[in-house]
């Protein structure tokens, strides 16, 4: 039986990290300790935790700043906390990112999961207690057609330096798993959306640009296919795998909910509209269609029968309810974006999006 008493939670101050941390601590059934490992980058923040923290700081909460590539530091949070399990979300991980500048990539998806392996190999040495478990995406499995869908058994084809960094830290984890006998599950997961995303991502940018009537950014022909996950629904796949998963084995977690790019951002401008009161053509005037990026996958979906058969697991509400529920979280907390679109991250959209 697992212990889950001290998890070691990677990239906790990201955006599935944060709300993965969020939604831990209210699950009656973990009486344990979350320990946040991250380096904080430009994508961590840690008032995504401020709440968490002034509840349960010092008690069930404790966060260290720190990074996955360095292995003398991961190793002594391992022998600080006693930790018994790893959930593993740091990652440099957007597409647009790595084809700018692929190190970091590599660096932090390969290297830092190789150390993290490595102090779960050495010091939990043959208990069987413990958990790795490994969150990766869908863009490992690259691009489909028009119809069919990523099973766990669909065979590995990366297109970008994000994918194939996401790819070789998969093929650690197994490899550590049957070499070393490490337990270890892991998780492929479509495209994430919800409160505290990082605006770089695709539905926040949008709905931070119709707030503030900017253009709206759409690649190539905006007919790329996407699976829309809710955070919290990909957050409850997570703890169930982490409780009942077997040991070993890989489950992909989608929202069986396909949607055009185009499409999506049009939605987006309606509800917006229907939010402001503007008419709909009004937020459609905004969208700008920009060359699109090298290697753009043209459409991804994921099958997840093998977690709702195996788990139970399935999606919540609508992805409607879901998507008003996000805007009106960025409404609301425009402290919390202007802090974050400041700086670095404005001129790099700016650069990358906007001027090509």
């Amino acid at each position: 039986m697992r212990t889950l008493s001290n998890i070691l939670v990677t990239g906790g101050a990201g955006f599935i990290g944060s709300n993965f941390i969020h939604y831990l601590l209210s699950q009656p059934d973990f009486k344990g300790r979350v320990i946040n490992a991250d380096k904080l980058t430009y994508a961590g923040n840690p008032e995504n935790l401020t709440d968490i923290e002034e509840r349960f700081g010092g008690t069930r909460y404790f966060f260290e700043q720190a990074d996955i590539c360095k292995f003398d530091t991961i190793k002594s949070l391992f022998r600080k906390y006693s930790i018994d399990t790893v959930v593993h979300f740091a990652a440099e991980s957007h597409v647009d990112r790595s084809i700018f500048g692929p190190k970091d990539f590599i660096e932090t998806n390969i290297v830092g999961t190789f150390n993290l392996l490595e102090c779960a190999r050495n010091l939990w040495n043959d208990r069987k207690d413990g958990l790795f478990h490994h969150v990766s995406t869908d863009e490992v499995f690259g691009s489909l057609g028009d119809t069919g869908s990523f099973s766990e058994a669909t065979p590995y084809q990366p297109t970008s330096p994000y994918s194939a960094s996401k790819a070789a830290s998969d093929h650690l984890v197994r490899a550590y798993h049957h070499t070393y006998g490490v337990p270890v599950t892991i998780s492929n997961c479509s495209n994430n959306f919800g409160p505290r995303q990082f605006p770089e991502k695709m539905i926040p940018l949008m709905i931070l640009n119709l707030l503030e009537e900017e253009p709206l950014p759409v690649y190539g022909d905006g007919k790329n296919v996407r699976d829309w996950l809710y955070v919290d629904d990909h957050s409850a796949a997570l703890w169930l795998i982490i409780r009942k998963g077997r040991e070993g084995e890989t489950y992909n977690i989608g929202g069986e909910n396909e949607w055009r790019n185009i499409d999506l951002v049009h939605l987006l401008c309606d509800k917006m509209a229907e939010a402001t009161g503007r008419e709909k053509d009004f937020y459609r005037k905004l969208i700008t269609f920009v060359k699109d990026r090298p290697g753009h996958d043209r459409r991804y979906a994921i099958d997840c029968t093998k977690i709702k058969k195996e788990l139970g697991w399935k999606q919540s509400l609508g992805f409607s309810e879901n998507l008003d529920t996000t805007i009106r979280w960025y409404r609301n907390n425009l402290s919390w974006v202007d802090k974050i679109r400041s700086g670095e991250y404005k001129t790099w959209i700016q650069r990358n999006y906007l001027n090509r």
